[in-house]
């Protein structure tokens, strides 16, 4: 069994490998549905829980098209802006209901979608991921303080049982920053749809 120093060793392991996908490497040709998902499923392998989990499948892909969450293809073709915004929504899914990252992504698909926008949807990608060093970096120390903080509990407790419970209020630490990180952005999203002439009104679903 191991040691919590030693989960703490593979988390910060885990988290050195996992990237998001450099805009270089996204295919300026338009691609059809089977080499869209070939090219998530090889890119986003490090992500995955499971090595037999998918990244994308075309079931996915249609229900994301049916939600209003990705435009249709052009001619069953994706362009490199439909890579995009499917690589954010792999990272919200978990996060967040298909109503709200459709309330989300409306702005992003109305004014930077089109490659002749003024600000294309590719330079967001890259304005937003640029942050990444800088916040993996700050996770890592929250980590790492969280982890600190968990070796300070359950002093009275012994052996085995004092490892178990040390880590439950380490996972629990970490659970607790995810629950309070998701209220937040649900409330802004929530805010986007109050203030959105279309949704107003509406009640969420």
């Amino acid at each position: 069994m191991k040691t919590n120093n030693e989960r703490l060793a593979d988390i910060l392991q885990r988290l050195d490998s996992i990237s998001y996908v450099k805009l270089e490497k996204i295919p300026e040709i338009d691609l059809y549905m089977d080499q869209v998902t070939s090219f998530m499923e090889e890119h986003l392998k490090k992500a995955k829980r499971n090595p037999e989990d998918k990244a994308l499948t075309k079931t996915m892909i249609n229900n994301y098209a049916k939600n209003n969450l990705l435009p249709p293809p052009v001619k069953k073709k994706y362009s490199k802006e439909h890579i995009l915004l499917l690589l954010f929504i792999y990272y919200y899914k978990n996060l967040l209901s298909f109503n709200d990252i459709e309330q989300l992504f409306k702005p992003l698909t109305a004014r930077h979608f089109h490659p002749e926008s003024e600000l294309p949807l590719s330079e967001v990608y890259q304005e937003v991921f640029s942050l990444e060093k800088d916040q993996m970096d700050r996770l890592k120390e929250d980590v790492k303080a969280k982890f600190e903080a968990s070796l300070s509990t359950f002093s009275d407790a012994e052996g085995e049982d004092r490892e178990y419970l040390q880590l439950f209020a380490f996972i629990s630490a970490l659970s607790f920053d995810v629950y309070l990180k998701k209220q937040m952005v649900e409330m802004m999203i929530d805010q986007l749809r109050e203030e959105d002439p279309d949704t107003s009104g509406k009640k969420k679903h």
